[in-house]
């Protein structure tokens, strides 16, 4: 009898990365792979427990720590985690330090037991390619995005003339749904090395067996259509398998997703509890997050001024002595008793956006973060600040319709936040709020909300899109070892 498959996994190091790898992991390894995950020390630590829980049920995942090349990379010692950077400037020293680890990962492969017969990698790390043909094993990208921003990316890259026209805005003209975006939106690199990079990541992927998405067939289903085209190779080879987060039905599990929360569970349920069902606003505007203190002072005073139960995550990053003088000073906890509460530090997301009190989402359009309010039926509120954020924003407000924007009209790149300054007024955030709990289109986006959550868990379950999905690239890379063993291409 064969030994089961041996997929060996990279997720890039960021929370928006290693979060939903680690889900894909438990997924393919309840469906009876063998799964070996590469992690760095920073994250193995805040990943321990979730993986731990997962290999003590029997599970066969095994965890393999690589350190993360700090110093030779050019980056403060311990900093292997993208959220742990000082700066946005050394964001690309952070991209060239990952593909240090390529020699420790190709005597990784020759130590492992089975053999890997596939490598799943994160686009972020491009070198995995490299890899995979050494070992001449199917390498498949692990797309945490949408597909709607791969699709616009695809197009942009292909096409110059796009973001080059004279004209302030782009148009996306053969789309299912035509979307148009301001010049100023799009995400644009004026370091020489990133966007080297990019195009290393984009050689990678195009050249790659195939690619993994953390979506599903009901939501994007002519988006993922028009992708396929993409993909001359291979276009049969796209495999949606979201959303992963959905696998996670444990209350520890949901606790502990992504690090150790900053709340007591009991706390936070008890809170939740007391308030009414669908009256909550919970505000994260995710792990990267590097606003200026004034915006986030404006966001609170916004959050006060909608006089509405809310839930504010704030990154540990942001707690500066600024804000944390101004929290205490002006005692928003205290003006807002009963009503506000205030994460400092990691929330368990998911627990709280899946509670029946919660009645919108303020998010900065994260892919994790959206689907995971998408897989809630909950409205959200859009805030995208840089990269794919504000083409998730677009599908969220102009093609699923189930959320409405801030008003935030400037991206804030990350390295901007000093010269942007405040974009969003309090005024702004309570107008928002009140749209969508009291708008006049409420109703419409909560029932959009709705059928969305529900396509989304059927897609999960046994039978559904999602879950065909996972077997099917179980079983073609089953066949493609067998392929190989007998000497086939």
């Amino acid at each position: 009898m064969a030994s089961p498959p041996h997929f060996l996994l990279f997720p890039f190091m960021s929370q928006g990365h290693v979060i939903p790898m680690i889900d894909l992991a438990k997924l393919l390894a309840h469906r009876g792979a063998t799964v070996t995950i590469v992690l760095t020390p920073v994250n193995a630590a805040r990943n321990h427990s979730v993986l731990a829980r997962a290999i003590d049920s029997g599970l066969q995942i095994r965890m393999h720590q690589l350190p993360f090349p700090s110093k030779e990379g050019g980056l403060p010692e311990g900093c292997d985690n993208f959220d742990l950077l000082p700066s946005f400037n050394f964001a690309s020293k952070f991209f060239r330090a990952t593909s240090l680890l390529y020699q420790p990962s190709e005597d990784l492969f020759h130590q492992l037991k089975p053999r890997p017969i596939c490598i799943i990698s994160d686009m972020y790390l491009p070198w995995t390619f490299q890899l995979s043909q050494k070992f001449q094993v199917p390498r498949l990208v692990y797309g945490t995005f949408s597909c709607f921003f791969l699709l616009c990316l695809h197009c942009l890259i292909t096409n110059p003339s796009l973001s080059n026209s004279r004209s302030d805005s782009v148009i996306f003209s053969d789309f299912p749904d035509p979307v148009e975006f301001r010049k100023s939106e799009l995400p644009k690199s004026t370091d020489e090395d990133i966007a080297k990079f990019q195009f290393e990541i984009f050689q990678a992927d195009t050249q790659s067996y195939g690619v993994i998405l953390n979506t599903f067939e009901d939501m994007e289903y002519n988006y993922i259509t028009e992708y396929r085209k993409t993909r001359q190779k291979s276009p049969e080879k796209v495999w949606c398998v979201g959303p992963v987060s959905l696998y996670n039905d444990e209350k520890l599990d949901l606790l502990e997703r992504g690090d150790k929360a900053s709340i007591n569970q009991h706390e936070c349920i008890k809170w939740l509890d007391g308030q009414q069902p669908s009256s909550v606003i919970y505000v994260s505007l995710g792990s990267l997050c590097n606003l200026v203190t004034a915006q986030l002072i404006e966001l609170g005073l916004g959050l006060e001024a909608s006089n509405k139960p809310f839930i504010w995550s704030i990154r540990k990053a942001n707690l500066t002595e600024e804000l944390m003088k101004w929290l205490e000073e002006y005692d928003l906890e205290g003006k807002t008793k009963g009503r506000g509460l205030v994460i400092r530090g990691w929330a368990p997301q998911v627990l709280i956006l899946t509670h029946s009190s919660i009645g919108c989402f303020l998010t900065h359009c994260g892919w994790n973060s959206s689907i995971e309010g998408i897989s809630a039926g909950v409205p959200m509120i859009t805030w995208p600040l840089f990269g794919d954020q504000i083409f998730n924003y677009k599908l969220i407000v102009d093609v699923l319709k189930v959320g409405v924007s801030v008003g935030v009209e400037t991206l804030v790149n990350w390295g901007e936040e000093d010269e942007k300054g405040v974009l969003v007024k309090r005024e702004k955030v309570k107008e928002a709020i009140e749209m969508v709990l009291e708008g006049e289109k409420r109703e419409e986006m909560r029932e959009r909300s709705k059928k969305l959550a529900e396509m989304a868990k059927r897609a999960m379950e046994e039978g559904g899109s999602s879950y065909k999905d996972i077997t099917m690239v179980i079983e073609d890379i089953i066949a493609n070892r067998e392929s190989s063993q007998n000497g086939r291409c």
